[in-house]
């Protein structure tokens, strides 16, 4: 554990950004369908609901669906798509909006196991077709969960996680955003996960989505093929 909390330490220390402007907590919702056909394959959908100040001044939306492929324990393959709306500032759905966009993106992830701690590596290209043109962009995330908590029928109920995501574009100036996220999660029982944290996000070069601190609230549910759930559970990184 001592090794655990000083990785922790030195993780959130290396991206920490000084923020010039004044703090103020935004709210980031999540509600997240997952369907396992099959231990390799699995579909998924998504709606997310964000505001600018704690539950005032939403504007942002956004829902989105996909499929999973896990060629081996350690590699999944993911392809998804979906509509992201943003809003201007100033109060609930201020128009006109600053981005009305649909998006394709697929994803690999890697994963590695040491005791519990279990790392990842997230990297996803976005084709971004945008009310203000065609963009690409590219994302890598690397994070780390440690589940804890007395075992129940083969997980436990309590997981730690941290991450924290580049996004480039092929454009000059290249970087756009750091987003770091840190994360509670229980797991009420095998089908449902809820999970609470502070998201803080870097903004370079984002002329459409907005906000920098959040307060993230999110319920998962996984549905089974079978009535029977199998012993292996999903303890990946959720993909916020």
């Amino acid at each position: 554990m001592k090794h655990l909390y000083s990785f922790i330490i030195l993780f959130f220390c290396a991206t920490y950004t000084v923020r010039a402007q004044s703090f103020e907590l935004g709210t980031w919702n999540i509600l997240h369908l997952k369907y396992k056909y099959n231990d390799r394959w699995s579909f998924f959908a998504e709606g997310q609901l964000r505001s600018l100040k704690f539950y005032n001044d939403f504007h942002y939306y956004e829902y989105k669906g996909g499929a999973d492929f896990k060629l081996k324990p350690n590699l999944k393959f993911t392809l998804g798509a979906g509509s992201y709306q943003t809003y201007k500032e100033g109060g609930d759905f201020v128009l006109p909006k600053n981005n009305n966009e649909f998006r394709l993106w697929p994803q690999v992830v890697l994963s590695q196991s040491i005791g519990r701690i279990k790392i990842e590596q997230r990297y996803r290209a976005e084709s971004r077709f945008t009310s203000n043109g065609y963009r690409n962009r590219f994302r890598y995330r690397l994070g780390l969960s440690y589940p804890f908590g007395k075992e129940r029928e083969a997980y436990r109920p309590f997981q730690f996680s941290a991450s924290n995501e580049l996004f480039f574009t092929d454009k000059e100036p290249y970087f756009e955003r750091n987003r770091v996220l840190l994360a509670f999660h229980y797991k009420v029982s095998k089908a449902s996960t809820l999970q609470m944290g502070y998201l803080h996000q870097f903004d370079y070069r984002i002329n459409d989505e907005t906000g920098r601190d959040f307060f993230l609230i999110g319920w998962f549910f996984e549905l089974f093929r079978t009535t029977t759930a199998p012993a292996s559970l999903d303890t990946d990184i959720k993909d916020n």
